[in-house]
């Protein structure tokens, strides 16, 4: 260590007070390493510094019906701000999944008026990759973040948190921290692209990663990857029971194994990428076989009862299998004149009959003629037992009893690849969106899948293009699961570009109905949610001082229950007609609030309780009425009051002195 480094060091060890102190030793005899940066301090404090808002319902932007919009949130503002004021569900959450911006120099932006007050909302400038501190400065903004993300953990909760080579040491060292070590699940190296860039000066980057934490490992459940049931079958009266049928290519061209098959069927050849019937249009090679050796589908391939032997076609592929006696050339050949070829579907097609295929069977065509479609291999439920266990390379079909996670690789077949989420982009918003960032909607299911349970709540504190979102969605249509989801986004507003009210909004609306650009339709997945913007900071002054509009979106966004603290958010009543009522829980309990400006209406006594009744009569909700107000002069069994500004603090995590009630979260 340098004269220099030593005396930073020794200004930031005088800064520590004895707790701090022991806390570093602590972990130091504990772990043995320790990530130490310049004002790390500071940044292990920001998140107690930080002020709930006011959120503003954006009613124009809300999507689907009333009951569907209070399930799920999609909140415009900045996240560790937007995560303070979502007090009401800290100790909540069933998986934290997201993709904060890469440290690359093209997304990170860093303010560095944040070190002395972590409330300005902005964003900053962006972080050039020749900014020699662009590494702590990624850290400070990450640390506090993280230090949120696990409050808003339930005790069973994960976090998986999306990364490149760039920053993946520097968070898992920070989740190693925050989280423990002891809690992590996995780190998981996902194929992002599926051919190697030819013009990489080293090694040429196909994979980035995702790191999964639990808050308590103890607690947490690492769920099996679901296939799909009707995808089940047992055509051939397999002893062996229920099979599955699975696709035996992947997308990456590799010679050897992008040979030609013949059809025992047709006389046709098979390539990975598709059908060769000589008429001069050979399959394109960017495909090749996998999950057997050329000798398995040798062999498999003479079960269907007659031998193969390898040729070179001059396809400019590995050397085909093809009926041994078989006449079979790229050009002037019919393989309905081969006489091989005649008599090797002879005894395909009564071995098909007999029942109990090979494994590399053929399935039938659109036309549903026998065996006249593309190869298949049957994988067998019993060996797969409830879903496919997340643990080893997934292109394997055998998996074995669940095990911890550790480093395990999931190729782009499973998991998707970059290329495929833009085009899933592109589909649901069009292509002129300018976002880059997208991830799979293939990867984020898995990680649902085996991570948050079907009536779980996810959240994504960095949205983007609102991919987690639609995944839940997806998952939902799909599944007829009830999961939830809270997304957070405050976009680049600098470049009059917010992605929340624009990009984001627009592809969670499209998922929801739809809609697809150009006035094409797609499936509806249904659902809903309601749109919220951050505005000012809150305390009690604020809410003594709003006008009745304002305050109603603080009740209906900000309310909780000991006994409901996870429930969904409340629904809105926007009928005019009533003075009082504003919204329902989803017991059908109805809210009120008795408010006009904090004068003399602001009280619920006899007078205003009548019209509550009559209110709460004529709509049809249920009691008891929940009643917020300023004062309380009458009192009914009918009735819940809650105070105003206390209530609403409290629901927001401050006492009446405006501050935390409890910085350390909900347990």
């Amino acid at each position: 260590m340098s004269i220099p480094q030593a005396d930073e060091l020794g200004r930031e060890l005088a800064k520590l007070d004895r707790d701090d102190l022991e806390r570093m030793v602590r972990g130091l005899l504990t772990n043995g390493v320790a990530l130490s940066f310049h004002g790390k301090r500071t940044a292990m404090e920001i998140a107690r510094r930080v002020r709930p808002r006011v959120t503003r319902r954006e009613a124009k932007l809300h999507v689907g019906p009333a009951a569907d919009q209070a399930r799920n949130l999609l909140i415009e503002g900045e996240n560790l701000q937007a995560m303070v004021t979502l007090y009401k569900y800290r100790g909540e959450v069933d998986l934290i999944l997201t993709d904060p911006p890469y440290n690359t120099g093209q997304y990170f932006r860093y303010n560095d008026r944040w070190d002395s007050d972590p409330n300005d909302p902005e964003l900053g400038t962006l972080v050039a990759k020749e900014d020699g501190s662009r590494h702590t400065k990624w850290i400070k903004a990450m640390m506090p973040r993280l230090q949120v993300m696990k409050l808003m953990l339930k005790p069973s909760g994960v976090i998986a948190v999306c990364i490149d080579d760039n920053e993946l040491y520097h968070l898992g060292m920070m989740m190693d921290e925050v989280f423990g070590e002891e809690n992590r699940l996995g780190i998981i190296n996902w194929q992002k692209a599926y051919s190697p860039k030819n013009d990489a000066k080293t090694v040429s980057k196909t994979t980035e990663y995702v790191l999964v934490y639990a808050k308590d490992k103890s607690r947490s459940r690492t769920g099996r990857v679901d296939f799909d049931r009707g995808s089940i079958k047992n055509l051939d009266s397999d002893p062996n029971g229920d099979w599955i049928p699975s696709d035996p290519t992947a997308r990456q061209h590799r010679k050897d194994t992008a040979y030609a098959i013949q059809s025992p069927v047709t006389g046709n050849l098979h390539y990975p990428n598709g059908e060769y019937r000589f008429d001069g249009l050979l399959p394109e090679a960017r495909s090749h076989w996998v999950n057997f050796t050329k000798a398995e589908a040798k062999a498999y391939l003479a079960e269907w009862g007659s031998p193969y032997v390898e040729k070179d076609l001059g396809d400019g592929r590995g050397k085909a299998l093809v009926i041994k006696g078989s006449g079979v050339t790229l050009e002037n050949y019919d393989p309905s004149n081969d006489p091989a070829v005649i008599k090797a579907a002879e005894r395909a097609l009564a071995r098909r009959n007999a029942g109990n295929w090979p494994s590399l069977y053929f399935r039938d065509d659109k036309s549903r003629r026998p065996g006249h479609g593309r190869p298949r291999l049957k994988t067998y439920v019993d060996r797969i037992k409830e879903g496919k266990v997340p643990t080893t390379f997934w292109d394997e079909d055998q998996y074995g009893a669940p095990v911890d996670i550790g480093s395990v690789t999931w190729p782009h077949a499973e998991s998707g690849h970059t290329d495929l989420a833009k085009r899933e982009l592109d589909q649901v918003v069009g292509r002129d969106h300018g976002f880059d960032t997208v991830k799979p909607l293939r990867l984020l299911k898995k990680i649902i899948q085996i991570w948050c349970p079907d009536g779980g709540l996810v959240m994504d504190p960095y949205a983007g293009s609102g991919s987690t979102g639609h995944a839940v969605l997806e998952m939902n249509a799909e599944q007829d699961a009830a999961r939830r989801f809270i997304l957070i986004e405050q976009g680049a507003p600098e470049n009059g570009d917010k992605y929340a009210r624009t990009l984001t909004w627009k592809r969670l609306r499209n998922a929801v109905t739809g809609e697809r650009p150009n006035n094409a339709k797609a499936e509806p997945l249904g659902g809903g949610f309601e749109y919220r913007l951050l505005t000012k900071t809150i305390d009690a002054k604020t809410v003594l001082s709003m006008q009745r509009n304002e305050l109603i979106d603080i009740v209906l966004t900000s309310h909780w229950e000991n006994q409901r603290r996870s429930a969904p958010n409340l629904s809105v009543f926007d009928n005019a007609d009533y003075q009082y009522l504003i919204g329902t829980d989803d017991d059908g309990e109805g809210y009120f609030l008795i408010w006009d400006n904090g004068g003399p209406v602001g009280s619920l006594d006899l007078d205003t309780y009548k019209t509550v009744v009559t209110e709460g009569k004529r709509a049809g909700v249920k009691t008891p009425y929940h009643v917020y107000a300023r004062y309380e002069t009458f009192q009914s069994p009918n009735v819940r009051f809650w105070k105003i500004p206390d209530r609403i603090l409290a629901h927001l995590g401050l006492n009446e002195n405006d501050e935390f009630n409890n910085p350390e979260g909900a347990e």
